[in-house]
């Protein structure tokens, strides 16, 4: 299926500033300021890695967190239409369906052995009150009681309360009280700095400090991105995974692995944690597994933990999930999604290919308003010297016909694993072209 046709657009959409005064009316965009006109960006149809907005211009598509397959897959597309005909949804509570098993094992095949069982939830932020669930649950099964938490002050676990507690991000605080007891983590050095070898002990150390910080009250867990998206796109040193798993081991605490946004390719290999070759106790993913058409989030964890809960008082079994959880049409596009990044090597591609566009910009690295330069699989950062420097390229890089994600002072570049070599080109010729002075 191939993008829309302009007149068929145009016809669909005859009057732009009637459907941008309606979105301005009556739209609360998500984390947006108060008066912010987010309708100035309204886009009608996709295919592929490019993007159409409401007056006809085409862009290539460089922001989309969650795009696996690009836009209007056929495959993908098709395996939602035909779930949705046959059986949309039932409450996996009280019953079940053919893909939630499918899907389950496809995502255990692609962990290590002990990570064979999966609680579906619609959002990454779910997944975590889940898995902190699990978590202190598991500490409570062992005799143990335990319900302290480690993590990164600059990570980003989702929008409930208790993720927010997870997370010392300004955008992420709130005025509730924090359901559990947190250490946070700072970063010991700079992001430009910490992506080297010899960064890893010294993260190490703040971590080890951290779990030690109150022997009365060792934590239950500590969670952490293999990448820190929202937290200005941090690339953390090699080994450090292994290193976290070696210093929770020591202290019987759980390893939760935030994989929402770096698996199923996206970091360059099916999941982040496998480049460390480390096994934690309970991977939580969510944004590649049905490339964005449809909500679903997943929760692994190893049988050690799923088992233990047989001793729960009250319905021994996991007291959480919602009524969409694993729903049929969002597993058909899981599972759609996955067929396609096996048939077409997208994982393979999306490490080759984040290389080659990453080697063209390396150069910039240290030099005018680009402070670093640096990638994880088909993610490419460019640390500016402020973040109204990265706003400016966002702005420049959109009159160019390149959509870039920002979060803080850091511009990325996330295009759908299925851009082709001449799509990346395209894209890195464009980003140059919205950087200050010359390429």
């Amino acid at each position: 299926m191939g993008p829309i046709d302009a007149a068929v657009a145009a016809a669909r959409y005859a009057d732009p500033d009637v459907v941008r005064e309606r979105d301005r009316r009556h739209v609360w965009h998500t984390w947006t300021p108060v008066g912010a006109d987010r309708s100035a960006a309204m886009f009608t149809h996709a295919s592929g890695y490019r993007i159409w907005d409401i007056d006809g211009r085409e862009y290539i598509e460089g922001s989309a967190l969650n795009s696996t397959c690009g836009y209007a897959h056929p495959e993908v597309t098709r395996a939602v239409a035909e779930q949705a005909g046959r059986l949309h949804h039932v409450d996996v509570s009280l019953t079940s369906h053919d893909l939630a098993g499918a899907l389950a094992e496809r995502i255990a095949s692609y962990l290590p052995a002990p990570l064979t069982r999966t609680l579906f939830v619609n959002s990454g932020s779910e997944g975590f009150d889940a898995a902190v669930l699990m978590a202190v649950g598991h500490a409570a099964h062992q005799g143990r009681p335990r319900s302290r938490i480690v993590a990164f002050a600059r990570g980003y676990q989702g929008a409930t309360v208790l993720a927010r507690s997870l997370s010392d991000l300004p955008r992420c605080r709130h005025p509730m009280t924090a359901p559990l007891p947190v250490t946070l983590v700072d970063l010991p050095l700079p992001p430009r700095d910490l992506r080297r070898p010899e960064a890893l002990p010294v993260l190490l150390d703040a971590f080890e400090r951290a779990i030690g910080a109150d022997p009365a009250d060792p934590p239950a867990a500590v969670v952490v991105e293999p990448f820190l998206n929202v937290g200005g796109g941090v690339v953390l040193p090699p080994g450090f995974l292994a290193g976290l798993r070696a210093l929770c081991d020591a202290t019987g605490t759980l390893l939760v692995v935030d994989e929402v946004f770096t698996a199923y390719g996206r970091a360059g290999a099916m999941f982040a944690c496998a480049r460390d070759g480390v096994v934690p106790d309970v991977v939580v993913s969510s944004k590649g597994l049905a490339g964005g058409y449809v909500p679903i989030a997943a929760v692994t964890a190893g049988e050690h933990v799923y088992e233990g809960f047989a001793a729960d008082p009250v319905i021994g079994g996991l007291r959480y999930g919602h009524t969409t959880s694993g729903h049929a049409v969002a597993c058909a596009a899981a599972l759609a999604t996955l067929d396609v990044l096996e048939k077409e090597n997208l994982v393979e591609r999306a490490e080759w290919l984040g290389g080659r566009m990453a080697a063209r910009v390396a150069h910039l690295a240290g030099t005018g308003e680009v402070v670093d330069v640096r990638r994880l699989g088909l993610v490419v950062v460019l640390e500016m010297t402020t973040e109204d420097a990265a706003l400016a390229v966002l702005a420049r890089a959109r009159a160019h016909g390149l959509l870039l994600r920002r979060q803080g002072a850091a511009v990325m570049a996330v295009p759908p694993l299925v851009i082709d070599d001449a799509g990346a080109d395209a894209l890195v010729d464009r980003l140059l072209a919205a950087l200050p002075g010359p390429a």
